[in-house]
C-alpha cells in the first residue's frame, strides 16, 4: 500500500541537499569545456576550411548520437587506460565527479557549438560590416554588435543545455559519484528500500525545482541584456542625432 510520510522526507531533505553542490560543480565544469570548445567547434563549422568543418560536423553528429551513461563508460574505463599506456600515470585513485566533467563536457561541445552557430547566424551579418566600415575593429565589431545580439538569442537555449547537463550528470551514481542521485541511492540502500517513495519524490521535488531557478535565472538574464541592449541603441541613436545636427550647422556656418 502505497504511503507517503511528509515528515520522513523532510528529513531526507536535509539530508541530500548537501551534495547539490557536487551537481552544481559538475554541471558548471561540463559548461565551461562546452562554451570553450564549443565556440571553437561553432567557428570551424563556420570557417571556409572543410578539413576542420568536416571534423566539426562529424564530431556533433557522433557525440550527439552516444547516450549520455555510454559516453561516461567510455571515459571512466577508457581515459584511465589511455592515460596509463601512454603516460605510465595511474588515475586510479582520480574523484569519479572528473570524469563525470569531461564525459558531459565532450557532450556539451556538440550541442553548445549548435546553439552558438545558430545564435550567430541570427544576427545580420550587414551590422558587421556597417560597424567595421565606421571605424570599429573586427573585435569591437564582434563584441559590441553581434556578441550582445547572439548571447541574447542563445539563452534559453542555454537554459535547456544546462537543465540536461544536470539530468545526465545524475547517472555518474552508476561510476559511484556520490552527487544527489548518488546519495539518494545510498540511502534507499541502507533503508532496505523502506522510505523509497520518501527519497526519490523528494530527490524529484530537488531536480524539479533546481530546474525553474535555472530557467528563471536565464530569463532573467535574457530580459536585462534586452534592456541593455534597449538603452545602448538609444544612446548611439541620440548620439547619431547629435552628431549630424552638428555637422548640419558646420554645414550653414560655412
Amino acid at each position: 500500500m502505497f504511503r507517503y510520510r511528509l515528515d520522513v522526507a523532510w528529513e531526507y531533505l536535509f539530508k541530500l541537499l548537501p551534495y547539490l553542490s557536487v551537481t552544481l560543480f559538475y554541471m558548471g565544469g561540463a559548461l565551461t569545456i562546452g562554451i570553450v570548445f564549443g565556440a571553437f567547434m561553432a567557428m570551424m563549422k563556420l570557417g571556409k576550411n572543410r578539413p576542420l568543418k568536416y571534423f566539426a560536423i562529424g564530431y556533433t553528429a557522433v557525440m550527439r548520437s552516444l547516450p549520455p551513461i555510454i559516453l561516461i563508460f567510455l571515459v571512466y574505463h577508457g581515459v584511465p587506460l589511455a592515460v596509463r599506456r601512454m603516460f605510465q600515470v595511474n588515475l586510479s585513485g582520480m574523484n569519479t565527479v572528473y570524469f563525470v566533467i569531461l564525459a558531459l563536457g565532450l557532450s556539451s561541445v556538440a550541442t553548445l557549438s549548435e546553439i552558438m552557430k545558430s545564435a550567430y547566424l541570427s544576427v545580420s551579418g550587414g551590422q558587421y560590416e556597417a560597424a567595421v566600415s565606421n571605424g570599429f575593429t573586427p573585435f569591437q565589431a564582434f563584441r559590441r554588435i553581434m556578441f550582445p545580439q547572439a548571447l541574447r538569442v542563445s539563452i534559453p537555449n542555454l537554459s535547456s543545455a544546462l537543465i540536461i547537463l544536470m539530468k545526465e550528470g545524475s547517472l555518474g551514481y552508476t561510476i559511484g559519484l556520490i552527487d544527489i542521485m548518488g546519495r539518494a541511492d545510498l540511502l534507499n540502500s541502507t533503508s532496505y528500500g523502506n522510505d523509497i517513495y520518501e527519497i526519490f519524490f523528494t530527490l524529484a521535488a530537488i531536480y524539479w525545482l533546481a530546474s525553474i531557478l535555472i530557467d528563471g535565472g536565464c530569463h532573467f538574464i535574457e530580459n536585462r541584456l534586452s534592456l541593455e541592449r534597449k538603452i545602448e541603441l538609444n544612446e548611439i541613436k541620440k548620439a547619431g542625432m547629435i552628431a549630424a545636427a552638428e555637422q548640419g550647422g558646420i554645414v550653414r556656418g560655412s
